[in-house]
């Protein structure tokens, strides 16, 4: 079966909205085993929509329409279905009581400009699941399904879920499940992570199950995910299982984490773990280190707090770093110990540098200094990042947080 996606919105075309939805509709029917070869974005225009709607049902075996299912003139999605399939819309009593009642329960009267979203085409029917205020349709036109979806991602998501990939997949007679894991990795370039997997990414490409791709996630580090197309869930795990383990014994502590973890949360987890407190000294990074931190839940059986000392006599006074230039490795070990001691914490980072765009102290933009204080040792790094101001800043934060990582798996591994 092949499904196209349709996502509705004059807005996504301007670029004021990012289209998350078609990305991630995208990625679920590539689990469902569900072929997607194409994905098509439109403005709320009744002509071209009719044009855009025609096209996708020519061509596919099933179209996913996502928006304009809104109460307001410009949502007109079900127009457009209506007048695709050439039939009328038509009112429904029972949806239209539906929508009032869930005004009613959130203590709210409706406007009457809602009672367009209990319109359907004549033919189709309602979806059974309806998160929101807006009911999905679904229909079958010229020998293709067509299903309207809300915009909203949260109602769109959960009808999705249980209503329509379950139908997809029924009239598809998929009985394979496809299912993938993500490997986080930091600290290597995607030519050189594909260098040192070459013979393992020749021995998949011949076998052809599982598959293994690159992306590239900006501040998040690389992502090494791995498909495995399999009869059932167990059978799908255990390859990813089996795969995930090799390949982790190929990248060694370049893999930080795997599918949902981030670098904050994989740190507090190691800290955690051996009973160890951290404190934080921030320059060029201005709290941003302590807001990742602190966005994890339980972050606070670990984390004490920070310093952001972004003047020069902030850290001479208030850390005890000594007179002289800050954007030096000295400063940032300085830092480290400064915080620990102010914060009677166990272990402590700390970054200074040139988020830029000017020079200071000489140095260019990009300079990170940054340092980790655990045990007895302080170890320190004096760096080139690249980017512009904000993705320096975030750059730093996630390179130190993966220094702290590093000495924590080290101390491990000595132990």
């Amino acid at each position: 079966m092949r499904c196209e996606v349709v996502a509705v919105g004059t807005e996504l075309l301007l670029g004021q909205v990012v289209d998350t939805n078609s990305a991630w509709i995208g990625e679920q029917l590539a689990l469902a085993g569900i072929d997607s070869h194409f994905q098509t974005k439109v403005g709320d225009n009744f002509e071209r929509m009719v044009e855009c709607l025609g096209l996708a049902v020519s061509r596919s075996d099933a179209v996913i329409v996502c928006g304009g299912l809104g109460p307001t003139q410009d949502d007109i999605t079900r127009e457009v279905l209506a007048a695709v399939m050439g039939v009328e819309l038509v009112r429904s009593a029972e949806m239209e009581e539906r929508i009032r009642s869930l005004f009613g329960s959130r203590g709210r009267s409706m406007p009457e400009s809602n009672l367009r979203q209990a319109d359907c085409p004549a033919g189709a029917s309602f979806l059974p699941v309806m998160p929101g205020t807006a009911p999905g349709i679904r229909a079958v036109l010229d020998g293709s399904l067509v299903y309207l979806v809300p915009g909203v991602p949260w109602e769109m998501e959960e009808m999705m879920r249980q209503a329509v990939l379950p139908d997809l997949r029924a009239h598809a007679g998929v009985s394979s499940v496809i299912r993938s894991r993500v490997l986080r990795t930091w600290g290597q370039s995607e030519s050189g992570l594909a260098e040192m997997l070459a013979d393992r990414i020749h021995a998949l490409d011949e076998a052809g199950n599982p598959t293994l791709a690159f992306l590239a996630s900006g501040i998040e580090g690389l992502k090494v995910r791995v498909t495995a197309k399999a009869s059932d869930e167990a059978e799908a795990e255990q390859m990813l299982r089996s795969e995930a383990v090799r390949l982790e014994e190929l990248l060694g502590p370049l893999v930080f984490g795997a599918d949902e973890d981030t670098m904050e949360s994989v740190v507090l987890g190691l800290l955690a773990r051996r009973g160890t407190t951290l404190a934080v000294a921030e320059s060029m990074t201005g709290g941003m280190i302590a807001d990742r931190l602190v966005a994890v839940p339980g972050a606070s059986r670990v984390f004490r707090g920070g310093v952001v000392s972004y003047a020069g006599e902030v850290k001479h006074e208030v850390l005890g770093v000594p007179p002289g230039p800050v954007v030096t490795e000295e400063a940032a070990r300085a830092m480290a110990v400064g915080v620990r001691a102010l914060l009677r914490s166990d272990a402590s980072v700390a970054v200074t540098g040139v988020a830029g765009p000017d020079e200071q102290e000489g140095r260019p933009p990009g300079t990170t200094c940054m340092a980790v204080a655990l045990g007895e040792e302080v170890t320190s790094l004096d760096i080139q990042l690249p980017g512009g101001r904000q993705q320096v800043r975030e750059f730093a934060t996630i390179s130190v947080l993966n220094m702290l990582r590093l000495r924590l798996l080290g101390d491990e591994g000595s132990g």
